[in-house]
């Protein structure tokens, strides 16, 4: 998954939008690394 695409579904959610920057750049790491673990699975 694409940082570009995780933004997209992390946007549907009210609380993306109250995070400071730095912690939604986090997230989107971290929701790209838990998508790939587990599509390896």
């Amino acid at each position: 998954m694409t940082h570009k695409e995780a933004i997209k579904i992390l946007m549907l959610s009210p609380l993306y939008f109250r995070m400071k920057l730095s912690d939604r750049k986090r997230l989107v790491v971290e929701f790209c690394a838990m998508h790939t673990d587990i599509m390896q699975r």
